[in-house]
């Protein structure tokens, strides 16, 4: 039997220095013997661990090792991660971040990730297109079923089902295809671009911040459409390398058309229009906060913010990364670290993503706030806590 941990002796053999924890399992660790088959359980209390989302800055800034105070929040929230409260996982948008990222100083991106990884323990969060899906698919369900349009959270459509289990000593990293990463570091450029471009336009509209919301809604609307039509097109055409290389979004309406019983495609066509027309629709969490985030940008824009182009592709060029982080994962946090540009947006009143979702906003401005934080956590760590972390990790 491989053991881990060597605790003692055998109660079984009495082999002197060969009992001890052979794996840890959400609710007990199970005990072994390196010589004979004697065995053991020790009972585990239930854990609700804290959620931490931290950005690709943060991140970076730790890998970096330049500015200590970075450092030592990366350290200390491993720390935490150790002792059972609190999970960090990594997620797709990490991941393509990072597979975009250009290092320096003899440090590449592979390095980046690892670290990122080793930071987050292995916890991962589900890909970004996943929750996205999911979403939509729930909000639908709701739709049909005449159920109310306020959506219900569910964590584990965001979060591995197993992040509030003990760890276990052992975890596996499985990496994934990026496809051609220039191409993307190259559209990504263009599209930072394009949104700086579309700002003169913005310093002169007349929408209300609500009617920018809408017409954000509308335009998601459109572009799930868009990417369907485009999809069905190609099969049509005889093009069925659209099943394996067609966007990711444009399966999303498919599987709805797909959920509704057998009748006539132009009825459930109907039904999948009135729902993209509806409230249950713009209630989805991640298209409820990525619209009025781009709402509240335009005010900002309106209001004399970002004048000087150059700076302002600057400034934003993470934009639609760190968009993409809030929209789709702050709902099903407890800590969301950001930085100040974005936290400006997300805190805004006709926002307020703490008090919609619960999830506390921390920043590099605000750097001490979130290191009192993390020792607060620790501070409160239970008796019965203690003694189950000297069981499982001795």
């Amino acid at each position: 039997m491989l053991v881990h941990r060597i605790v003692g002796d055998c109660p079984g053999c009495g082999g002197v220095r060969k009992f001890g924890n052979v794996w840890v399992r959400p609710d007990h660790v199970r005990r072994g013997c390196l010589t004979c088959t004697y065995t053991d359980t020790v009972p585990l209390p239930p854990l609700r661990k804290k959620i931490l989302y931290l950005d690709q800055g943060f991140l970076s800034h730790a890998f970096r090792a330049k500015i200590p105070r970075f450092v030592d929040a990366a350290e200390r929230i491993s720390q935490l991660s150790a002792l059972q409260l609190l999970a960090a996982p990594f997620s797709s948008v990490h991941e393509d971040e990072t597979n975009q990222w250009k290092g320096k100083s003899g440090k590449n991106k592979d390095d980046l990730m690892k670290f990122i990884k080793a930071t987050s323990s292995g916890d991962e969060f589900e890909p970004a297109y996943e929750v996205e899906q999911t979403q939509i698919s729930r909000a639908f369900q709701a739709f049909v079923s005449g159920g109310s349009p306020v959506f219900q959270l569910h964590e584990d459509d965001a979060v591995e089902e197993d992040i509030h289990a003990w760890d276990d000593y052992l975890w596996i990293d499985v990496g994934r295809y990026f496809g051609d990463v220039e191409r993307m570091r190259t559209l990504k450029y263009q599209s930072v671009e394009a949104l700086v471009d579309a700002f003169e336009h913005w310093r002169t509209s007349s929408e209300t911040f609500d009617e920018q919301v809408a017409l954000e809604i509308e335009e998601a609307a459109r572009v799930y459409i868009d990417a369907y039509i485009a999809f069905t097109a190609r099969i049509a055409g005889g093009d069925l390398a659209a099943v394996l290389d067609a966007p990711l979004i444009s399966s999303v309406l498919q599987s709805l058309l797909l959920s509704l019983p057998p009748e006539k495609m132009e009825d459930r066509w109907k039904k999948v229009g009135r729902f993209l027309a509806s409230q249950h629709f713009k209630e989805v969490p991640f298209l409820w906060l990525t619209a009025r985030i781009y709402a509240t940008l335009k005010e900002q824009v309106k209001n004399g913010a970002y004048t000087d182009r150059a700076r302002a592709i600057r400034r934003l060029r993470g934009l639609y990364q760190d968009i993409k982080h809030v929209a789709t994962y702050a709902p099903y946090c407890d800590v969301f670290f950001i930085d100040s540009a974005m936290a400006a947006l997300v805190t805004d009143p006709r926002i307020n993503l703490e008090g919609r979702y619960g999830v506390k906003v921390f920043t590099a401005a605000a750097l001490d706030n979130f290191l009192t934080w993390l020792n607060e956590l620790h501070a409160g760590m239970s008796q019965e806590h203690r003694a189950a972390l000297t069981a499982a990790y001795p």
